[in-house]
């Protein structure tokens, strides 16, 4: 049994009530953040939190700590108990998850979690070395973390994930470009490659025009069409907003609505992700079709959610204090398509813009999948079909399902974008997906141009 969930059985144990769950969560990770070509901000974390709820006479209670002797484990109870005492009663109260089998999700790597300061700083050197006098902003991270999961309806899950990121920005004062890669084993990455392609996009950025209000075909990398589908996938792939009808797939579930060539789905098992094996709740995790050849297949549920929806969860629980928002798919994946490379995608295209990434995104309208916010670090003219002249960063506003409803091509590569922003208790996770060139992309206005 491991170290984690011993700690889960023995705050269980302290538990008074009807029925109680516990949930450790321990990481040990560390960074080495970098900017302007130097290593700065090494930020180390050793910790273990304890997550314990307590069901009594109808009412549900929790408390957190990462007190983890005797005394601490003893006062989380007791609050834990206190917070039950006083809450109202909740007759929908969902029953907590059962014992099931698990699947297997080979997520964790012992190089990886080996990694201590020293080595991430090696790494984060490595990155700077290649960035051929660029100043380079960005960090190298590692983590190792265990989540632990017992309660009295007999469940004991216990599993070790390990993950690793390098985000490079290559900027001046006119200049940006942009790269990230993201694994659960560290010797995939390379830091100097990472740095190399962020320098190679910011060297094509020089002497950044504007381009006018339209809608224009386009080519996005991995990075923008990840960054869109995570925005996305708070309503439009959430079961809670299926049943509330703020979800655009409401109505919709076996229709014909997107280009034939989208396939999306989320997949925690899939090894070429940040694999894992159950959710917060202890519930396996599924592979969910949510699109198949443009049908409208399916959203991702937790346990309330699919208690209200008549439903069984798919294993998309959240963490307790975010589980508000619903089932959140958290490892989408889009099938590749046929094209060799981004420049056969810019070909189909034409005539339009090629993206490197987005920011400042927010949803304007989910029950329509309206998104809006700024292109950054490698926008581009497309002409005739060849990159052309580099864009200031542009303003856009996007319906999602416009944007898959025409889709001129996919490459067959994907990669790995990390969707994770490393706040509060580690908890990796990214989306796998190809570039994408797309009929409709609404550019409303235009930024800043490129560079700090």
């Amino acid at each position: 049994m491991s170290q984690s969930l011993e700690l889960a059985e023995r705050a269980l144990a302290l538990a008074e009530g009807d029925a109680a769950e516990a949930v450790v969560t321990a990481e040990r990770s560390g960074f080495a953040r970098y900017a302007a070509g130097e290593v700065h901000q090494p930020t180390l974390i050793d910790d273990t939190v304890v997550h314990l709820r307590v069901i009594r006479d109808g009412r549900s209670g929790s408390a957190s700590t990462n007190r983890i002797d005797d005394e601490g484990l003893a006062d989380l109870a007791r609050r834990a108990g206190e917070a039950a005492a006083s809450a109202d009663p909740d007759p929908d109260l969902t029953p907590l998850a059962p014992p099931a089998e698990l699947p297997e999700a080979e997520g964790y790597d012992e190089g990886t979690a080996a990694l201590g300061a020293d080595d991430q700083a090696r790494l984060a050197e490595a990155a700077i070395a290649a960035s051929d006098g660029f100043g380079l902003y960005g960090f190298f991270t590692s983590g190792v973390c265990e989540l632990a999961i017992a309660s009295t309806t007999g469940l004991r899950a216990s599993e070790r994930t390990t993950d690793a990121t390098c985000l490079a920005l290559a900027a001046a004062d006119d200049v940006s470009g942009y790269a990230e890669r993201t694994s659960w084993r560290a010797g995939e990455i390379d830091p100097a490659a990472v740095a190399r392609e962020a320098v190679a996009k910011a060297e094509r950025t020089r002497g950044a025009v504007d381009a006018p209000p339209a809608r224009y075909r386009a080519v996005l990398e991995p990075y923008a069409i990840a960054e869109l589908l995570y925005y996305t996938a708070f309503d439009m792939f959430n079961g809670q907003a299926l049943l509330e009808e703020r979800s655009w797939f409401a109505g919709r579930i076996g229709e014909r609505a997107f280009d034939p060539k989208i396939t999306l789905m989320d997949d925690a098992l899939d090894p070429q992700g940040l694999p894992r094996a159950f959710d917060f709740e202890g519930t396996p995790k599924q592979r969910v079709v949510l699109v198949e050849e443009g049908v409208v297949r399916d959203t991702v549920w937790d346990r309330e959610t699919a208690a209200r929806g008549g439903r069984a969860s798919t294993g998309h629980a959240l963490p307790l204090g975010a589980r508000a928002e619903g089932a959140i798919a958290t490892a989408v994946v889009l099938s590749p398509g046929e094209a060799e490379s981004t420049d056969e995608l810019v070909e189909l295209v034409g005539d339009g813009i090629y993206v490197t990434r987005l920011h400042y995104l927010g949803v304007v309208n989910p029950r329509e999948g309206v998104i809006t916010g700024m292109t950054k670090d490698g926008t581009f003219r497309i002409r005739d079909g060849k990159v052309a002249e580099p864009l200031v960063n542009l303003r856009f506003t996007v319906s999602m399902p416009e944007l898959l409803a025409d889709v001129p091509g996919l490459t067959r590569d994907t990669l790995l974008v990390n969707q994770s922003d490393f706040y509060d208790e580690r908890w990796a996770y990214g989306y796998r997906v190809p570039a994408i060139a797309t009929a409709c992309f609404n550019v409303t206005g235009s930024g800043s141009g490129p560079g700090l």
